[in-house]
């Protein structure tokens, strides 16, 4: 062999060996950091199945009240019920009947939230891709308007917390034990007296709080009498097609409304291919440095709990209506207790790449924003005291290479890019969902 010929093998096999052990140290490192967070994710959990959401239809695994069990018969009814338009036979002006739905303020395509600042049922008007259009109908003065005075929260995986809405006023278990004074008479908090938890609480109140009727003409002339049939069999006929069981169907189908086929939720069932390299260092930080686990834990990344983190309101500049002082103070505007002003219920974490606003107030508009304020741990909100702040609310010290990992993590990993399986492919009246104001329904292409 020449000394060319022996040069040429010679750098070729040096390439080989180069290029080879340059990925096995980057297949290394990557099973490395996959093994420090599955030990991660046991030590804190006991095992990876601890954090993983339940598949949709596997009912029995989904956390239920046991005084509303659920059955397929009931989720189907509630699926249609939380998206029909037809329900809106209580509207303030005429104009609105027939036009909005839960759906409205809750919607696939914006990850369940509204996809805007404040939702908006009935005097709204449009919906553009996934609800970021939506607004006052030129036909409505503000005090008309089924406005949220706070950022519509999501319904996705509500089914891992007892009590509902950012102040969790709902719900007549749980949290809520021992606030029985603060159950209102004549407000809708009056229905915790029902003895559900909070989602059975927030859809049988939340029928009358939006404005929404459960109607038996409708009911008998749209197809809902036989579902109501099926899903309620039990109970007498004089007594089946109520508000009350309405809300029970809905709360069944909210429960299912899982984000199961997330990257993350792969990964824990066993792909340890499902995440990228960035999105494992940053579910490290996650369940490591950062300490996110600490309130974003569970199967929902969202337990029950109230915290002052210190994040501005709802800007009246930018939204419908100037927020009263009672939705600020978040728990303490339900308790009536001090130590609970200012602190409002841990949402979940995932989907959350299909919101444009975050917080309580929508005061971030974006997922980096949140963190790199929680990095810093600087309260926006001058008009909360120093002492109600939570005391996990400190300087986290993450590295901006840290932030943009823990940022891809949240944002991607999280994320379903399937939440359209919980919505109906059509209703049974044939009304357009989840809104049904002409401007809607050019946007959705719905006639």
């Amino acid at each position: 062999m020449s000394i060319s010929k022996i040069n040429t093998y010679c750098l070729l096999v040096v390439g080989i060996l180069f290029t080879s052990s340059c990925s096995n140290d980057d297949d290394n490192y990557q099973k490395a950091e996959t093994s420090v967070l599955e030990d991660k994710i046991t030590s804190l959990y006991g095992s990876l199945e601890a954090l993983q959401l339940p598949a949709e239809t596997n009912l029995s695994k989904i956390p239920s009240d046991p005084k509303n069990p659920l059955t397929v018969e009931k989720v189907a009814l509630g699926k249609f019920l939380f998206h029909e338009t037809g329900l809106a036979l209580n509207p303030k002006k005429e104009i609105g009947a027939n036009t909005y739905s839960c759906a409205s303020c809750h919607h696939a395509a914006a990850g369940f939230q509204s996809g805007n600042l404040q939702g908006i049922g009935e005097g709204g008007f449009g919906y553009g891709s996934k609800g970021e259009t939506r607004h006052m109908s030129i036909d409505y003065l503000e005090e008309d308007l089924d406005v949220q005075p706070i950022k519509s929260p999501s319904i996705l995986n509500t089914a891992y917390q007892k009590v509902m809405l950012w102040n969790g006023q709902f719900g007549g278990t749980g949290e809520n034990a021992g606030t029985e004074s603060n159950w209102t008479v004549d407000t809708p908090k009056e229905r915790n007296n029902l003895g559900f938890e909070g989602i059975e609480i927030q859809a049988i109140a939340g029928l009358g709080v939006h404005r929404l009727l459960i109607d038996t003409d409708f009911l008998n002339n749209n197809g809902y009498k036989s579902l109501f049939d099926v899903a309620f069999p039990n109970v007498p006929e004089e007594n089946r097609y109520s508000t009350i069981n309405a809300g029970l169907a809905i709360a069944a189908y909210e429960r299912t409304v899982l984000a199961n086929q997330a990257p993350f939720q792969e990964f824990l069932k066993g792909n340890e291919v499902a995440l990228s390299p960035k999105e494992i260092n940053g579910a490290n930080l996650f369940f490591g440095k950062a300490e996110c686990f600490k309130c974003h834990s569970g199967p929902g990344l969202n337990k029950t709990g109230f915290y002052a983190l210190g994040m501005n309101d709802l800007d009246p500049n930018s939204s419908h209506i100037i927020i009263d002082e009672t939705t600020k103070k978040g728990r303490g505007g339900f308790t009536g207790k001090e130590e609970d002003n200012y602190k409002f219920k841990i949402p979940s974490l995932y989907n959350l790449k299909d919101a444009t606003n975050f917080g309580h107030g929508g005061s971030f508009t974006s997922i980096k924003d949140v963190i790199e304020y929680k990095n810093k741990a600087v309260a926006e909100n001058n008009n909360i005291p120093q002492n109600q702040l939570a005391s996990d609310f400190v300087p986290l010290n993450l590295t901006e290479e840290e932030i943009n990992d823990l940022t891809a993590f949240v944002e991607n990993a999280l994320y379903d890019t399937n939440l359209s399986r919980y919505t109906p492919e059509s209703l049974p009246s044939g009304n357009c969902f989840p809104n049904a104001d002409s401007e809607s329904k050019t946007d959705m292409n719905c006639n």
